[in-house]
């Protein structure tokens, strides 16, 4: 009986501590979450492009916005996340977009007949993300990988045309949809995480070129960085 009684007091003293323990981590764990704000740098290419269409010079993009993490374990390594972001996207490219008897028309000029020709895109966007990480409350250092799907849309765009003939900016929001949206997929450790954005429509809307569908899409590669 006495060696029993002592078991039973040790298991029962086992047990408290674990108990405080487990409270303890419940404590902390319900308070920490990762990544809620994210900048986004990225080089845009042009996907889907028609016969004659080229890039020159850089296209790049910058994304800005906060993502609610949510996770869904203990542990807190598996999360979603669902957020709101601003981003802006240049193009430099050879299609020249102008406006003749009050419609938008498209045209490929060559290289070496303008200055500057691009279009310019603002969006804000409704990030949606399946999260997993090997992080802790007590470590900022670790691995992620955050795979989701990406809605945006276009409140502002124009296009931007010099040449020694010609230069104007023009609004271009009636040739676009308006809604572009993709899948994305971020990968890294700490502060060094890669990003993908692939397209599942296009950039412009009912458009045509030379008789054949305009059906220019944007895939994105960069860098993106996270902050609690």
């Amino acid at each position: 009986m006495r060696n029993l009684f002592i078991c039973l007091c040790l298991l029962t003293s086992v047990n408290i501590i674990w108990a405080q323990q487990s409270g303890d981590n419940m404590e902390v764990d319900s308070l920490y979450r990762e990544d809620q704000i994210y900048l986004n740098i990225t080089y845009n290419i042009l996907n889907e492009k028609s016969s004659g269409i080229s890039q020159n010079g850089f296209s790049g993009g910058f994304n800005l916005g906060f993502i609610r993490d949510l996770p869904i374990n203990f542990n807190r390594t598996v999360a979603l996340g669902l957020g709101m972001g601003l981003s802006a996207n240049s193009f430099n490219q050879n299609l020249k977009i102008f406006r003749e008897n009050n419609n938008i028309e498209f045209e490929v000029v060559s290289g070496g007949s303008f200055d500057m020709n691009r279009f310019d895109l603002y969006q804000l966007e409704l990030p949606f993300e399946v999260r997993w990480r090997t992080s802790t409350f007590e470590s900022y250092k670790f691995w992620r990988i955050y795979a989701g799907f990406k809605i945006g849309y276009v409140f502002a765009s124009n296009s931007k045309f010099n040449s020694v003939d010609a230069s104007y900016k023009i609004k271009i929001d009636e040739t676009l949809n308006k809604f572009q949206y993709g899948l994305t997929c971020s990968f890294g450790y700490d502060n060094w995480n890669l990003n993908f954005y692939y397209p599942l429509n296009s950039i412009f809307k009912n458009q045509r070129l030379d008789g054949a569908a305009l059906e220019l899409s944007t895939i994105k590669a960069g860098l993106i960085f996270y902050i609690l």
